[in-house]
This record gives structure tokens, C-alpha cells and sequence, in this order.
């Protein structure tokens, strides 16, 4: 932390800036106040970080921001960073509400429209995970004022920044069930998603990768699925911080690895999907702890993946099946049956009625919980909002069925 404080005062004290240079930030540049929030974010959202109460990281990055403002060449930008880190310790801190204040408050300040497509791909992340309505053509400058107008995306030859606005409009149309719409928008040339690279463009592949899922196309969502867990495994992360919330690089690692073992679960390749799968919740753990609703999200796949294998090999996993929902029902903070939430707002209500409609069929099929079963599948299908899939299509497996995949980036069935 002294070494941090150190730079920030070398940072303080550099030369004053000369006219800005035309740049695209794929991730942070090399100047000395950005190299200063570089190092900060590093500390803030690591491991060293994790361990340090949240309300004494974000006085860092604050202080952080505050000491940089006017400051330097790159000084902007490096504000820019660290707004970007703070709405993340924020959702991080179960704070979700201020995280969303903070992504609009750097879409106001952002120095580049690269910070604000950033800013605002979180934004909209952090709205599908809360349940809120999203519409597909949304943009950018939606929300707030903005500078940067759609044209400049678009012809500019930053074309990745299009590619990321595309793909949250895809995911917004998928949540909404417009399926032309998101045919449309992932409809183009079949490489203008495959680019990972330096661009942060993992996103846009990840949820590529499952609007190709839901569309059945097995064969081209595995090659994204594997391009975004190729960079996860081979980019250094700490380098990528233009992107934020539940769209940070750790959320679209975790969602890619779940992804791909509910998508080879379906392929019928089980122990290959379970391998997959029992990483995503190492890694969910590692990242949240155990007792985070992510981790019941995992739990709640690895659940569904024994339910296909076990009606694929004519066998019966009931005991595990029932403990592994049990449990990812517990931390997800299920309320009660009785309850009267299912009419009120309740958070990752996808995945709830998901887990409680998977739960209800284990208990139907036994003679002494059939009440038990009555009350729970009740519950889940009045609960159920879904505009894609009614809750039958999403607990049926079969080929005729409509192909689904939960995302675990915004707790969403699709």
C-alpha cells in the first residue's frame, strides 16, 4: 500500500499534460497516472484487496481519482480506470444500486468512448442481473448525454466498440425473446465475433457464444466458448480494466468455463461437462466465497447436469440432485414458499424459480412429498417471468426442446 501511495505522489508531481493523443484503449496506456491506477486497481480488485475491508480500498481509489484529477498526461484516463475498479468493489460489495450510480457518473466524465462503452456495458449488465427492463435498442447514449453517437462506433475503426455494443443489445433481445432481433444482431460475417484478443471483446464472444447455444448451434458456440477460455487462460488480467461489474474479466472467465459444461452436458459428454463445471464453482468460490449467490448459480447447473445423466443413463441421482438444490437454494437466499415475494421484486428470480422447478419434479416422483412437490412447482411457476421459455421448456431436455444456458455473469436463464 505504501508502494501505491509512492506513485500516486510521483504521479502528482509529473509533468502537466500536453494536447491529447488519439488514442484506443484496449486496456490501460503507458503513461505514469495511468500505470499509477493500473497498480491501484491491481491491489483494489486482487487478492491483496480481498483481504482488506472494502470501505479502506475504496478510500484508496478515491483518494486515488481525487489526487489525479487535473493532473498529468493520461490523468483522465486514469480516473476514468479507477471509477471503472470502484463500480466494481461496489457490486462486489453487494452494493449493486451505488455500482450502477458510479458506472453513470464515469459515462459523464468518461474521457473516450471506449471508457463509455465500457462504463456502460457494466451499466447494462448490473440491469438484467437486478431483473430490470432492458430493450435491445438501447445504446450508449441512452441513460445520459453523451458525446459519442452511434456513427462514431460505427465507422470509426474501433469496430470492437461495436462489437460490444451488439452484444449486449443480442443479450437484451435474448432476455426479451425477440429472437429476429438478436438474429439480426449476432447475424453478421461468422468472424465478426470470433476476434478475442486484446481488445476486450471476451463479452461480445462469451455472449455470442450463448445466443449460438440457444440457437442450437453446438458446434460454433464451443469455438467461442474455448476462444473466450483460451484468453482468460493466456492475457494477463490485471491489464484489461475497461470493463466492469459483472462484466470484468473474472465474470466472463467464470461464465465461459459454466457455460461451456452446461453446453457439454447437453452434448451428452458428461464427464468432460462435470470437469468443466466443478472448475466454475472453484472458481466461484475463490472469487465470491462460498456462501455468494454466484456460487448458487453453479451449484444450480452442476444440479441440472445430473438430472441429463442420469435420465441419459436410465440411472437415478435423486439424493444428489435434491442436496445439490437444497443447497444452491440456501445461498441464493431463496425466500420462503409461503412468502408473498414471488409477486414483489425478487433478485435472481430466474434462477430461484429455476432451481425450485427442478427441486419440485425430484419431489413429485416421491409418493410421501408429493404436497411438498405441489407447493414448490406452485411457487417456481408463479415466480417465473422468463419472455424466452416458459418454466416447462426450461426444465425439458429432449431434442425438440428449446436449447437453454444460464449465464452466470447476470444470473439469467436464456
Amino acid at each position: 500500500m505504501n508502494a501505491i501511495r509512492s506513485a500516486l505522489a510521483r504521479a502528482r508531481s509529473a509533468p502537466k499534460p500536453r494536447p491529447p493523443r488519439a488514442r484506443h484503449y484496449a486496456a490501460v496506456g503507458g503513461t505514469q497516472p495511468e500505470s499509477v491506477a493500473a497498480e491501484m486497481v491491481r491491489y483494489a480488485l486482487g487478492a491483496a484487496g480481498r483481504q482488506s475491508p472494502p470501505e479502506e480500498v475504496m478510500r484508496i481509489l478515491e483518494q486515488g481519482a481525487s489526487n489525479l484529477q487535473g493532473g498529468a498526461e493520461g490523468a483522465a484516463e486514469a480516473v476514468g480506470v479507477l471509477m471503472l475498479a470502484m463500480s466494481t468493489l461496489l457490486y462486489r460489495s453487494g452494493r449493486r444500486q451505488d455500482a450502477m450510480e458510479k458506472l453513470k457518473a464515469t459515462q459523464q466524465v468518461a474521457p473516450s468512448a471506449a471508457f463509455r462503452v465500457a462504463a456502460w456495458e457494466a451499466l447494462m449488465g448490473l440491469r438484467m442481473e437486478a431483473g430490470q427492463d432492458v430493450s435491445s435498442s438501447m445504446s450508449p447514449n441512452d441513460s445520459v448525454d453523451l458525446s459519442v453517437k452511434d456513427e462514431e462506433i460505427k465507422w470509426s475503426d474501433q469496430d470492437h466498440l461495436k462489437f460490444r455494443v451488439d452484444a449486449i443489445k443480442g443479450l437484451a433481445a435474448l432476455l426479451n425473446g425477440e429472437i429476429d432481433t438478436a438474429q439480426t444482431l449476432f447475424g453478421g460475417p461468422k468472424d465478426s465475433f470470433a476476434g478475442v484478443g486484446n481488445n476486450q471483446t471476451e463479452n461480445a464472444v462469451l455472449t455470442y457464444g450463448e445466443y449460438l447455444h440457444c440457437t442450437g448451434d453446438f458446434p460454433l458456440a464451443t469455438q467461442m466458448y474455448e476462444k473466450v477460455l483460451e484468453a482468460a487462460s493466456t492475457e494477463d488480467k490485471s491489464g484489461n480494466l475497461l470493463a466492469a461489474g459483472n462484466m470484468a474479466p473474472e465474470e466472463v472467465s467464470l461464465a465461459a468455463t459454466c457455460s461451456y459444461g452446461q453446453l457439454l452436458s447437453q452434448s451428452g459428454k458428461f464427464g468432460e461437462a462435470e470437469d468443466y463445471l466443478t472448475r466454475a464453482l472453484q472458481k466461484a468460490e475463490e472469487q465470491f466465497g462460498s456462501n455468494h449467490p454466484k456460487v448458487g448459480i453453479v451449484l444450480t447447473c452442476v444440479a441440472r447436469m445430473y438430472k441429463l445423466k442420469a435420465k441419459s443413463e436410465g440411472s437415478s441421482s435423486i439424493m444428489v440432485q435434491e442436496g445439490l438444490y437444497r443447497k444452491a437454494l440456501e445461498v441464493l437466499k431463496a425466500p420462503a414458499i409461503n412468502s408473498e415475494d414471488t409477486r414483489s421484486q425478487v433478485d435472481l428470480r430466474d434462477i430461484i424459480s429455476l432451481a425450485r422447478g427442478e427441486y419440485a419434479e425430484l419431489l413429485l416422483i416421491q409418493s410421501n412429498r408429493k404436497a411438498e412437490g405441489e407447493r414448490m412447482k406452485e411457487w417456481a411457476q408463479d415466480a417465473w417471468k422468463n419472455r424466452r421459455l416458459t418454466l416447462a421448456q426450461a426444465l425439458e431436455f429432449s431434442e425438440l426442446s428449446k436449447h437453454t444456458v444460464v449465464d452466470t455473469r447476470i444470473g439469467r436463464v436464456i
